[in-house]
């Protein structure tokens, strides 16, 4: 990754949001509201991370590689620590934020330089010390602040580091005395299972369907937070994992409802986070409701998909509510609700009891595969030549229409352009022909199929029977 820079405007640590990268790990750590998203923004260069001026937006642990100064780390991103206790997930977002702290190699403990010292500082700071965790206090808000307050000496973890989130100032001194010395030797935790290279697959769909809950029931932990109540997941949330030999890097995403449904801004923010998580995607895992298992706006995210020809799984989940036979209703149903989704695969299973998700990982390792598949030269030609032989395209203008050549030219997804003699004489329906043959011939289920069709004179793959000789 490139060198850091430091100035007006701010710490871009050169890191992508990418998970992979080995060293150390870095949580940031505080009660809510104190800038730690602002601060985990600054410092991987993107606006990963929700920001609102309001307590509990941050639930779910973020996660990021990034460098600084030729140091590479992991930066995590957490919720506050002793939240509002009327905040239903307030339990939930402690956990995540103590579980990310038990495996830091370094916490860097934010605090608010312009609202002093509170109780809730002390609290979390003793916690700490108990941890015997190697921390740094970030005094963030110094902006507002004409310095750090002496107060946040009595924490007794070290001097306080001076630093404005919003302006990007002082990061570069809480990065040195964090990645300081040979102490922070790290594995990074869950961060090494996403090597280069590993299949990135985005859980979408409408609020409660699941998503959450299979992720966790795919990693065997509870990695996410998990509620009835619609609208628990507000970041795309990145975690990597392996299974069978493969890498993934599973991103659950908050639920997608209907544009004049969304009520608030934050709800805005996290619809596009979506958007974007499954352009970034190699394959979305569609999940829907057995029970209700295809809506319109079901319909429209499964068209964000087919838009951004990402590979695509239908998941049908909460199966253990529906008996064998209507489980069956319901994906034929579902078939034919969605028939420009043809080429994905639908996998029933339910993320509460277990049943099916082994053959989720298997759909989505093959749909990765698909759209990275390079189809050989030789093999896709004797395809066509006979699919052309045996249905030969129909004339445009009393025209006839040649096939002559065909050749992959790019992968994600799959790309192959056919020479014809004729601008525009191929009809859409013979191209879905072509692309059915193919599809039959080659392990293409789960990926998109682009055709494109371009204009030149060569030998017909099937060529004209010759002209009897005149004697």
């Amino acid at each position: 990754m490139p060198g850091a820079a430091e100035g007006a405007g701010g710490v871009r640590a050169g890191g992508s949001s990418e998970p992979g990268s080995p060293g150390p790990l870095l949580v940031l750590a505080g009660r809510p509201n104190v800038g730690k998203s602002t601060i985990f923004n600054r410092i991987i260069g993107e606006a990963r991370a929700l920001v609102e001026p309001t307590p509990g937006v941050t639930r779910d642990r973020l996660v990021a590689a990034a460098d600084w100064a030729g140091k590479t780390f992991t930066l995590v991103d957490t919720g506050g620590l002793g939240g509002d206790r009327d905040d239903p997930f307030a339990p939930a977002i402690t956990a995540q934020a103590e579980a990310a702290i038990a495996e830091a190699d370094c916490v860097l403990l934010v605090v608010d330089a312009f609202a002093g010292l509170v109780p809730e500082d002390q609290r979390i700071a003793e916690r700490l010390r108990r941890l015997r965790k190697r921390v740094v206090i970030v005094a963030n808000k110094c902006d507002r602040a004409a310095a750090v307050p002496q107060e946040f000496y009595q924490l007794g973890l070290g001097d306080p580091l001076p630093v404005s989130a919003t302006r990007g100032e002082g990061l570069g001194d809480v990065l040195d005395d964090a990645l300081a010395g040979d102490t922070l030797a790290g594995a990074a935790g869950e961060i090494d299972a996403g090597a280069e290279g590993a299949l990135r697959v985005a859980f979408v769909g409408r609020p409660n369907v699941g998503k959450s809950s299979l992720v966790n029931r795919l990693l065997g932990a509870e990695r996410l937070i998990v509620s009835e109540l619609a609208g628990t997941t507000r970041d795309a949330v990145d975690v990597p994992w392996s299974a069978d030999g493969r890498s993934f890097v599973l991103v659950d995403t908050p639920g997608l409802r209907r544009p004049s449904r969304i009520e608030v801004p934050l709800e805005d923010s996290s619809a596009l986070r979506s958007r974007r998580a499954i352009a970034r995607a190699d394959v979305a895992a569609l999940v829907l409701d057995c029970q209700e298992p295809c809506t319109d706006q079901d319909k429209r995210i499964a068209g964000l998909a087919l838009d951004r020809r990402v590979g695509a799984v239908i998941v049908l989940n909460k199966a253990d509510r529906l008996t064998p036979g209507a489980l069956s209703a319901v994906t034929g149903s579902v078939r034919q609700a969605m028939p420009f989704l043809a080429y994905a695969s639908v996998v029933v299973c339910s993320a509460r009891t277990g049943r099916g998700v082994a053959d989720v990982t298997r759909a989505l390792a093959l749909a990765g595969e698909a759209r990275r598949l390079r189809l050989p030269t030789s093999s896709l030609n004797d395809c066509l030549r006979a699919a052309v032989a045996a249905r030969p395209p129909a004339a445009h203008r009393a025209k006839p229409v040649r096939i002559y050549y065909g050749a992959q030219v790019a992968s994600a997804p799959p790309t192959i352009v056919l020479l014809t003699n004729v601008a525009g004489g191929v009809t859409r329906e013979y191209a879905r022909y072509l692309e059915n043959q193919l599809r039959q011939r080659f392990p293409l289920e789960g990926t998109p199929l682009r055709l494109v069709f371009r204009v030149r004179p060569h030998r017909p793959l099937v060529p004209r029977a010759p002209a009897p000789r005149r004697r």
